[in-house]
């Protein structure tokens, strides 16, 4: 059985070439494009993001991307989003008082943190969920790579499984929710546990 392969969505935002490497280090083909015919029919699909939510949407709809991931959701079909690729499954996002519209496969708005120094930039602890399966047995409460001011504050209620981190107070910090589990933290730098979280989301396909 060969390599699955992994479309790492190309919209214009993300370290697309890391997340490419570290899953391809992990046993997946793992391809960078835009093609949205390529990106539904990937064994796994995986949404990086950078920077700011309404112009990490622009660029999504730009691609299709909205569309595409509640194709694929719906099809049961593996989706990773990993920083504001996972801020942007949720309903909205509010930055510097504007409130943007996100894809809205989760309910929720991903919010500034209410922290003492932002932004939240380096290595936190990550308490897995109940019912996690990238984040349990060994990696419940190791340290992953963050580069954030914003997140999601409260737990989408239909997720299957929330996990959190601390940072001024508790944010999520990855949900696994049937075929569409995310990270805030970035997997790709987080050393040996995040290549081992990337191994067991690969292993999945």
């Amino acid at each position: 059985m060969g390599a699955p392969q992994v479309v790492v969505l190309d919209y214009g935002s993300g370290n697309l070439r890391s997340a490419q490497r570290a899953l391809a280090r992990v046993g997946a083909d793992a391809v960078v494009s835009a093609d949205p015919a390529l990106a539904a029919e990937a064994a796994g699909l995986v949404v990086p993001g950078v920077g700011a939510f309404a112009a990490c949407m622009a660029g999504l709809t730009a691609v299709g991307g909205p569309a595409l991931l509640r194709q694929r959701v719906a099809d049961a079909r593996p989706v990773l989003g990993v920083c504001v690729g996972m801020q942007v499954l949720f309903t909205t996002g509010t930055e510097h008082g504007q409130s943007s519209p996100g894809v809205g496969l989760w309910p929720g708005a991903v919010t500034r943190l209410h922290a003492p120094v932002l932004p939240h930039i380096g290595w936190n602890t990550v308490a897995a969920g109940a019912g996690s399966s990238l984040l349990a047995d060994g990696l419940d409460g190791e340290r992953f790579y963050f580069v954030h001011s914003y997140a999601a504050q409260t737990a989408p209620p239909a997720a299957a499984a929330v996990s959190w981190t601390c940072h001024g107070g508790d944010f999520v910090a990855a949900v696994e929710d049937g075929a569409l589990s995310a990270t805030q933290f970035h997997p790709e730098k987080s050393g040996d546990v995040g290549a081992e979280l990337l191994a067991r989301w690969v292993g999945t396909l």
